[in-house]
């Protein structure tokens, strides 16, 4: 029986420059969210050097941002986010529930239930609704399909028709691009599931977090060696979501940590920000860890 699961994440981002930078500004969503399914025990961000000016906020989508500014000379920079965070399995009553069983036709926003899912209804632009989105999605959203059976099958569906290539993209690589290559990496699978559904009418949502890996058996853990992911949700009439990761063919359970969302990757940027230097070259290093925890019943025993 699949039960809830604790972590203790961390996110460690190391900026190394040739020259002496000035001045950085940054804005990071390194804090998982509190949720139905998912709590936050603790969570904080480390800016080195000690950033003059440093402030904590929600942005319009609810995600934790956090704003920064380093007045320090530097030519290293380090932004770490650690986290103590509680996940449950997959909601099957949600899946059961008749929002998920109807036909998916009555999952497209509208009226003044649908009202705050409509934005997540909308393509971006340029436009990633291609005619080859609209053509492959048409296979998974046949007329009155349930709305659950469609995303189990579209989410298999992107995980055995693509495959994963680390490097094979970057953030700019458009969905058009991915469907012609058939592969990518987490955010370009999330993205072809995300176009797909808008291309039915429905609402869809970007989501960033982590993924709690296993090592291999008889291996010990590797410090850092985990990575940041991605996956993608879909409204349901009652104002609920179902998350799923076709990166692993699985809907989102008690191995996925939620950062935050947006309509897509540049709402939810781990990172990023401007910085004042002379500067000609910087390397970058990021180190992710997901670590399993005993629960306290389970630490006590």
């Amino acid at each position: 029986m699949t039960e809830t699961r604790r972590y203790r994440v961390m996110h460690r981002t190391r900026y190394d420059y040739d020259d002496v930078v000035t001045s950085s500004y940054g804005r990071c969503h390194l804090q998982p969210r509190n949720l139905p399914g998912q709590r936050v025990l603790d969570a904080e961000v480390v800016i080195d050097p000690e950033p003059g000016d440093f402030s904590s906020g929600v942005d319009i989508y609810g995600n934790v941002d956090n704003y920064f500014h380093v007045r320090t000379p530097h030519q290293r920079l380090e932004v770490t986010g650690t986290s103590t965070v509680d996940v449950d399995p997959v909601d099957q009553a949600l899946l059961e529930s008749g929002a998920a069983t109807a036909a998916w036709e009555f999952a497209r926003p509208s009226g003044r239930s649908g009202a705050r899912a409509v934005e997540y209804q909308l393509d971006l632009y340029p436009p990633e609704v291609t005619d080859a989105v609209v053509e492959y999605s048409a296979r998974v959203f046949v007329p009155q399909r349930p709305l659950a059976e469609a995303v189990v099958d579209l989410t298999h569906r992107i995980f055995s028709d693509f495959t994963y290539k680390s490097g094979s993209t970057e953030i700019s690589t458009k969905v058009d691009t991915v469907m012609k290559r058939r592969q990518g990496v987490c955010q370009d699978f999330a993205r072809v599931a995300i176009a797909c559904l808008r291309s039915q009418g429905l609402a869809a949502r970007y989501v960033s977090g982590y993924l709690a890996t296993d090592p291999p058996p008889g291996a010990e853990r590797i410090y850092g060696a985990d990575a940041s992911h991605a996956w993608a949700a879909v409204w349901l009439p009652g104002d609920r979501w179902i998350a799923f990761d076709p990166t692993n063919d699985v809907l989102v359970g008690e191995r996925h940590v939620t950062v935050g969302w947006g309509r897509d990757y540049e709402d939810v940027a781990p990172l990023r920000g401007v910085i004042y230097t002379e500067s000609r070259s910087s390397k970058i290093d990021v180190s992710v860890d997901v670590a399993p925890l005993p629960l306290a019943s389970e630490a006590s025993t």
